[in-house]
Formats: C-alpha cells, structure tokens, sequence
C-alpha cells in the first residue's frame, strides 16, 4: 500500500499511525514496531477499504460467481486502504500537523457503518448478478460460494496487505543501511528507488515471464494431442491429408481441428439444395516451419497446390493465440458459398486466447502480415477475371492480427472484397481509429463511420446494420461486438477515465446501473476478461450464429434467403 511501503505509520494506538517515525526509529521497542507493523491498521485505511470493497458489488459486463467477487472486493479493498493511508498522509501535511489517536467512539462508528453500508452493497451486487443472469439467460451461480465471497475478500486483503507491509520493511531496512553512508534525504530517495524497481524486475521478469514461459511450455505439450472428432483427412484438399506439403503431425491441436472437421459436400448440398463443392482448408502449424514468413509462405503453398486460388472465394484468417479458427466463421463461410471456397490459416503461438491478449500481440501482428502479404502476392498475379473474390477474417487477438496488413478503409476496400472481424480488442489500431473518429451523434457501443460507406458495427447483425438508410456498396468491412464483450472495452484507461461506452449507454445486454468508478470499473473488466467466453451466444466473447448474418452482409450471396439463414444457424449453432 501506498502509504504502508513509505514508511507511514500502520496502527490506530496508541497514535493513529502507531508512533513510529519514517526512518524506524521511535520511543517504541523495535519488538512492539514489527507487531504493530504487520497486524494494526489505521482507521482512514479502514474507510477507504470499506468504500472500495462496496463499490466493487456494482455491475460490471458478465456475471461474477462467488470467488470471482471475493478476489475483486479483495483487490479494490487493498487499493481503498492504501488509498485511505495516503489520504491521510495528504491531510496531515497540510494541517502540519503529526498522526493524532482516534477517539474510540470514532471505531465504534467504523464498525457499525461497515456492518450497514457492506450488507447494503452485498445485497444490491446480489440483486444485480441475478439481473445479469437473467439478461444473459444463465444458471443461478453457487449460492454458499457466493454468501461466502466477502470470506474470500479477507483473505485476499489481508495477504496484500502483508505483502505490501514487507516490501515496507525491505524499505526501512535499506533506508537505514543506506544512512550509514549517505543523508537521510537522499537515503529515502534511493530506498524508494531501489524497492521500486526490485518490486518490478519481480513482478514482470521473475513472476510474469515466469509464468508466462510455464504456460507455453504446458500448452506447447497440449498441443502435440489431437481432440476427439478431428480426424487426418483423406482429401487432398486439406493440410495434413494426402499430397499435402505440410505434415498433419506439424499442425498442432487447433490445426489439427481445423483441417480435420468441417461441412462435407453432402452436408453443403443438403444446405443449398443444389450442386456444392468440397471446401478446401489449408493450415501451418507452429512446428511446421520457424517464422512467421516461412509458415504463410507453407501454408500459401499448400493451398496452391489445392487449386484454392481456383475457387470463388478465398478466405484469409489470422487466428487466435493458440492457432484457433471459430469453426462458426468458416463453416458459415463454406455454406454460404457453396462450399466453392477455400480458406487458408496459421498458428503464431500455443498460449489460449486471453494470455495470448496479454503477452502475444506482436506475435499476432507479424502473423496477420505475413499470412496475408504472402496469399495477396500469389493473389494479384492473376490475370484479373480470374482472381477468387479476397476476404479476410478474425476473432479477437485475430482481428488484432488481420487489421495490422491495412493501412486504412481504403487499403480495406481496394485489396479485398470483404473483411469481417469479431471482438476486437480495443487497442485494435483500425477499430480505434474508426471508432473514435465516429460521426457525431453515434454511440461507442455502435459507431457509425463516415456514413457507412465501407465499414460498418454491429451488435446483432441480424437486425439492421446502422445506418441501415445509407448505401453499402462496394467491398464491406463488418466488426460484430457485443455490448457485454470485455474483449472490446477493457483497456488500461479504464483506470482514470470514464469511457463514452458507459457514459453514453452501456449497450443491450449491459445493466443501466453499470457506471464508471476510478480504479474499481479497472478491476471488474479485467476480472471479466478469462471468462469472456464462457457466457451464452450473443453474449461476452460469444460469436456463433452471428457469423452467419454477417457472412450473409459482407458476401451478399445471391438466391439466399431469411429462412435458409435460419436453417443455417440452427446447423452452426448444433455444430458449436
């Protein structure tokens, strides 16, 4: 805590601080220091953790189970503590005054208003998760988990607290080495320097990348498995199966996934209710080759030797973290063109989508590039009439990946025929630009960009795409992003400024009483991001059935109609 680790003092007696001075020193025994130090508080403290932990019962985009709300209210209790102690600290500064006793009746006021205001705030956070659940149409969570959430919120209070109060005692133990040799001034600037960036080289070298390289080296060995239903292919129009240039066992899971499910032709014909062809898939995994560029040029390769540039449609995908394709997006493709398609991928990393949303977006872009540079290559070379119509597509960090080959709208429109992105992230650099560059009047959560004349938002593609008055010609770029996606809306800024997103309207699956809170509002999206996914469709980080409406938008597909677009989620929505 802020004031823990500069040495303010930590206990309510017999001082409010507890007496002891900022270099250590003080009437009090260094025995009697150490305890008051680990184990008292201060009662400024006391009020900011009990405001932070209430606000933390407020709503944010998806529903909290009881664990979840205990490391939250945990987490923004600390924050209020610390920011109580500086508080105090600031005030005293101006008063001129030293750390003062509270009076004891100043403790019972404490005690009772913490009984009041916690059990109000519990009981309205309650009342707003079930709201959630039943905007988003999900199961009741687990109620003695849930009434035991403030039990997890101490516990993870208090081992912040002990941890910031002995990064404290690492402080005042090199402050009073350092006096031996330098001023005391100077001593304190040093210490806190010092501290400060052991306290980083820990937390981002030895515990983050740590971490990080512990998981990539489970994942890189989940990834060697192969899940059920994914089967080698015996067409040649697939990577991994007969004649193919990339070695199935080189694919890893999610490549293995890719290229070994899928629509048949006699599904697509059922679909149609005419003549289909056999989609061609084409994949490099990470053990496939060593680089980016070498990968897409593998994989480029491969779905030439497939006849893919032979197809009407072609499909460029830049893939989550760990190499996965949403089988939604292509298999929606593949019907909708009647199978006379072919869509081409690579894997960039073995980490699961939100680690990769944290530590792999270089790794992303230089995918997207390379995938995308080396298919427009082979691609422009074509005499003109007989050039597949070019589309790309991405979901989440994939569309963070798919972006980074464009310079713009019109790089968009000129080199493609369509693009359709879902859940961009918000440091997506074209989204950013679109979205905050949005007509007046326009809300954040569904921008309208420049009339609508190539890129266009949408919550629920099947209702009208705004502005559903203006001309959509030429190639379409479509972003879908649900309201409730903490994919799109999180971003550090959340930390000190409130976004248009919640001031304007929260969206249709977002409850009105969501609002913005310094520091807190942080907290709860980032909470919200590892479980992104695992809400209903049409909600959160949730994109099935919407691919087909917005397949439908962006191809314009002759000859289909509002009832084979129902037929076809009904099958996308079966194969999820």
């Amino acid at each position: 805590m802020a004031g823990d680790i500069a040495g303010s003092p930590a206990g309510p007696s017999p001082q409010e601080g507890g007496g002891a001075a900022a270099d250590g020193s003080g009437p009090s025994s260094p025995k009697l220091r150490r305890r008051r130090g680990l184990w008292s508080v201060t009662l400024p403290g006391c009020w900011g953790a009990l405001l932070f932990a209430c606000l933390s019962f407020t709503p944010s985009l998806l529903p909290r189970g009881g664990i979840l709300q205990g490391l939250i209210c945990g987490i923004d209790a600390a924050l209020g503590y610390a920011a109580g102690v500086l508080a105090a600290r600031v005030w005293r500064a101006f008063a001129d005054r030293e750390p003062r006793p509270p009076r004891r009746r100043s403790w019972t006021v404490f005690f009772l208003g913490a009984v009041l205001l916690f059990g109000l705030s519990f009981g309205f956070g309650q009342y707003w998760q079930y709201r959630i659940r039943r905007l988003m149409d999900t199961p009741d969570y687990n109620v003695p988990l849930g009434v035991a959430s403030p039990l997890f919120a101490a516990l993870v209070f208090g081992l912040l607290l002990l941890t910031a109060r002995g990064i404290r005692g690492v402080y005042r133990r090199l402050v009073r080495l350092l006096k031996r040799w330098i001023g005391p001034r100077a001593a304190t600037a040093v210490g806190w320097a010092v501290v400060a960036a052991l306290v980083w080289a820990f937390v981002t070298g030895l515990l983050l990348d740590g971490l990080v390289g512990l998981a990539n080296q489970a994942f890189s060995l989940r990834d060697t498995t192969t899940e059920e239903g994914a089967h080698r292919p015996t067409s040649t129009l697939r990577s991994g199966g007969p004649g193919s240039l990339v070695p199935w066992d080189s694919l890893g899971l999610q490549g293995r996934n890719f290229t070994g499910t899928g629509p048949s032709k006699a599904a697509i014909e059922k679909f149609t209710g005419r003549p289909a062809a056999e989609p061609v898939r084409s994949y490099a995994g990470l053990a496939s080759a060593d680089s980016a560029e070498s990968r897409a040029a593998q994989a480029v390769a491969d779905l030439t030797r497939q006849g893919g540039f032979e197809r009407a449609n072609l499909l460029v995908v830049t893939t989550t973290g760990s190499g996965w394709v949403d089988p939604a997006a292509v298999d929606s493709f593949e019907y909708l063109s009647g199978g006379d398609s072919a869509t081409v991928a690579t894997q960039y990393s073995y980490l699961p989508s939100w680690l990769s949303y944290l530590v792999d977006q270089t790794k992303a872009r230089e995918a997207g590039r390379a995938l995308f540079d080396a298919v427009y290559d082979t691609w422009s070379k074509l005499p003109p009439d007989r050039r597949p119509r070019l589309f790309v597509s991405g979901e989440s960090l994939g569309s963070f990946g798919g972006e980074t080959a464009f310079s713009g709208e019109y790089d968009l429109r000129n080199r493609t025929a369509g693009s359709l992105f879902a859940g961009p992230p918000a440091f997506n650099s074209l989204f950013r630009e679109f979205s905050d560059r949005r007509d007046a009047g326009s809300p954040e959560v569904q921008p309208v960009y420049k009339d609508g004349r190539t890129v266009r938002f949408a919550n629920d593609p099947a209702a009208a795409i705004p502005p559903a008055d203006r001309p959509w010609n030429g190639s379409r770029v479509l972003y879908l992003m649900h309201p409730s996606d903490p994919i799109v809306w999180w971003s550090p800024r959340l930390v000190y400024r409130e976004p248009d997103w919640i001031g304007q309207h929260p969206g249709g699956d977002v409850l009105e009483q969501m609002v913005w809170l310094p520091v807190v509002t942080f907290w709860q999206v980032t909470a919200d991001l590892p479980f992104a996914a695992d809400v209903p469709r049409g909600h959160g980080h949730t994109y099935t059935t919407e691919y087909v409406d917005g397949w439908n938008a962006v191809m314009r597909p002759p000859d289909i109609t509002a009832q084979d677009l129902g037929r076809l989620k009904d099958v996308i929505a079966a194969e999820k």
